[in-house]
């Protein structure tokens, strides 16, 4: 890892609308040339990249006639051939045109709803086809500025609802996806349904195939909400419903940057490597960001190097704080163990519930451990600037 070269057996991916994104916002146009898709997937094989995610309409213009639609499938088929790069992830655009302006599974309107389900459909028959095993569902539009205008429990009755069918239709069709949600607090709408991880942790219980829905966590979406992303991916993690992950960077309580992964907060982004790594996660490590709207296509690419560049950086910082005896012994001494008491605690039953009743404590003599927080702080700060 020394040479921090990506490998395909890293598994690294990236959005096809990242790299394709033309530096256009709600104050600008565009700074970039269109980049097609078909070179887009090609030049991402060529960086080692191991798979690409893609929205219908990212592959696909929408409405295209079947001629066209045929044309760029087998085009898609034969780059991913040449350039051993696999469609690890599948989703629906269902926010980019004006019939979704209220929401899509979400909307008031039946046949808004009718027209999502058909769009998500069609394009899990083309995901199924390209081999993706994973399918997201981001709702940018499932959300609201008025609330007089929608109440939340109807839309999120909905929202059930169209899950449901298309769990069912994925069963139906014998797909293997697993279906991941991703959380978002807000933009483009001024409140999102599924603010965060907990939100979508707490609604995939509720549906019909819970075992086929997890969570897809983004960087930038936690820190949009002020919230630790380490700890977003990891208690989706506890849950085993960590389907995918989004990689990129975000200051605190801002609009969606989708800045270069790695380039805010260090620390917290190492310890989503670390996350992932230490657990020997078994998804993609899928980077959901955007060049600087300054950059020319030279630079698209070297904010693809970059961000795979710098997780194998954290990542083998990470291998150093393993292996890093200071750090090994302040853990070792923090992390107290009594078995007998551990063993009462882990089950109820009557008979421990009574021992536990009857244990003597001594919470000053307790209180008195020290852990020395500071001294591991410091040292992982030390770590991640390079002094050992």
């Amino acid at each position: 890892m020394a040479s921090f070269k990506p490998k395909k057996e890293h598994r690294f991916s990236f959005g096809l609308w990242c790299t394709a994104n033309r530096g256009r916002d709600p104050f600008g146009e565009e700074t970039r040339a269109r980049l097609d898709p078909i070179t887009n997937i090609k030049e991402l094989g060529k960086r080692n990249v191991y798979g690409f995610n893609y929205h219908d309409d990212d592959l696909i213009p929408f409405g295209a006639n079947l001629q066209l639609r045929n044309k760029i499938i087998k085009q898609t088929k034969q780059v991913m051939k040449d350039y051993n790069i696999v469609c690890s992830m599948a989703t629906t655009n269902l926010f980019y045109h004006r019939i979704f302006k209220d929401g899509a599974f979400t909307s008031h309107d039946p046949k808004v709803r009718a027209f999502a389900l058909q769009k998500v459909m069609k394009n899990m028959d083309l995901g199924a086809e390209f081999g993706a095993n994973t399918y997201v569902f981001w709702g940018g539009r499932e959300g609201a500025e008025v609330d007089a205008a929608k109440t939340p429990e109807e839309a999120i009755k909905r929202y059930r609802e169209c899950m449901n069918f298309l769990c069912a239709y994925s069963r139906k069709q014998g797909y293997k996806f697993r279906f991941a949600i991703e959380p978002k607090p807000n933009e483009p709408r001024g409140d999102i349904y599924f603010a965060t991880a907990g939100h979508v942790l707490a609604f995939i219980e509720t549906l019909d195939y819970p075992d086929m829905v997890g969570v897809n966590p983004e960087i930038e979406h936690s820190r949009m909400a002020g919230l630790n992303t380490y700890h977003d991916f990891a208690q989706a993690m506890e849950a085993g419903k960590l389907y995918h992950v989004d990689l990129g960077a975000q200051k605190p309580n801002r609009f969606d940057q989708d800045l270069r992964f790695g380039s805010e907060d260090i620390k917290e982004t190492f310890f989503v490597v670390k996350l992932l790594e230490d657990n020997n996660w078994a998804g993609t490590r899928n980077f959901d960001e955007h060049p600087y709207r300054s950059e020319d296509e030279k630079g698209v690419w070297n904010f693809v190097e970059g961000s795979m560049k710098t997780y194998l950086i954290l990542w083998d910082k990470v291998n150093q704080f393993n292996k890093d005896k200071k750090i090994q012994q302040i853990l070792k001494d923090i992390h107290g163990s009594d078995p007998a008491l551990e063993g009462i605690m882990k089950h109820f039953s009557s008979e421990g519930a009574d021992k536990l009743r009857k244990q003597a404590f001594d919470p000053m003599a307790i209180s008195k451990k020290r852990l020395p927080y500071e001294e591991l702080d410091q040292r992982v700060q030390e770590l991640l600037m390079g002094v050992h």
